[in-house]
């Protein structure tokens, strides 16, 4: 799944509340910015600048520890590019969201010779939920906290995001919150806890109502939820091309719409390490 983009969209939706929550900030002057950073082009996940204190918050969405290059290496990485181009205070908070045992989510400074670079670290299984259930933006995070009855936990989140009068944003924050806890529940009782009606009020779903599938046909349904999501997967992945390549060739846009939902999943994470139109070339040639 596409966790990394919904916590990106949940970021860069909603900075201030993520300002709040991890430094104690309930700022308005906050300016969202571009996360690629040249030189060579990376792409952070989530970059704000609250104006009145020039300070940079850079958030990093981790489902595994693993990466290349590590984590670690790629946080100095950041820092230095942020530095070079804004010269302000930068706070850097990686959190991961999927609970695992590796000690490598313990690691929170990169280390070489003379060179030292510390970062701060959020293991989401470890937070208290409460902070996270006060806020609605942060509510998909919420699923993944610490709790000894994570079903309850599940039925709370749900719960207060039935609360939300705004139709739009509730139909959204419920998407985020069906993504995201598929990291840690089965999809059949999320699905079962947030109700279709709040499901068809996000952009992704209303796919199922404008392609005809009869509500009260259960396959029918099933159906169209799984093309929504498949087309809401395309969406995000055609976007982050374009962002990271520009315009596609279309015989290279036409391969990406044939490819299953699964594939798209894998793409949105190969992206990252992508360059030139070339890379994708040989990526879908691989395939």
């Amino acid at each position: 799944m596409a966790y990394d983009n919904i916590c990106k969209y949940l970021a860069e939706e909603y900075p201030s509340e993520f300002f709040h929550w991890l430094l104690g900030e309930a700022p308005r002057d906050i300016q969202v910015l571009k996360t690629e950073l040249s030189s060579e082009p990376i792409q952070a996940d989530a970059l704000s600048l609250l104006q009145s204190t020039n300070q940079i918050l850079h958030l990093e969405f981790q489902t595994l520890p693993q990466s290349e290059p590590p984590l670690p290496f790629r946080m100095l990485d950041y820092w230095v590019r942020l530095h070079r181009k804004y010269r302000c205070p930068i706070e850097q908070v990686v959190i991961f969201l999927k609970s695992t045992t590796s000690q490598m989510v313990f690691n929170n400074e990169f280390r070489d010779i003379n060179t030292w670079h510390r970062y701060r670290i959020i293991r989401l299984w470890e937070q208290d939920p409460l902070p996270l259930l006060a806020n609605r933006a942060l509510l998909p995070l919420a699923t993944l906290a610490r709790s000894n009855q994570p079903n309850r936990l599940l039925e709370q989140v749900v719960a207060q995001i039935d609360r939300i009068e705004e139709k739009p944003l509730r139909g959204n924050l419920a998407a985020c919150v069906d993504v995201l806890a598929g990291l840690r529940f089965e999809k059949d009782l999320v699905h079962r806890l947030l109700r279709e009606e709040v499901m068809e009020e996000s952009v992704t779903y209303q796919d199922i109502i404008q392609k005809g599938i009869q509500k009260g046909l259960q396959q029918g349904l099933q159906q169209g939820l799984q093309r929504g999501k498949q087309e809401g997967v395309l969406l995000v992945v055609i976007r982050q091309l374009t962002l990271r390549l520009g315009l596609l060739d279309p015989v290279l846009q036409q391969q990406i719409e044939g490819l299953s939902i699964t594939r798209l999943e894998e793409l949105s994470e190969a992206l990252l390490n992508f360059e030139t139109a070339t890379d994708l070339a040989v990526w879908l040639d691989h395939g």
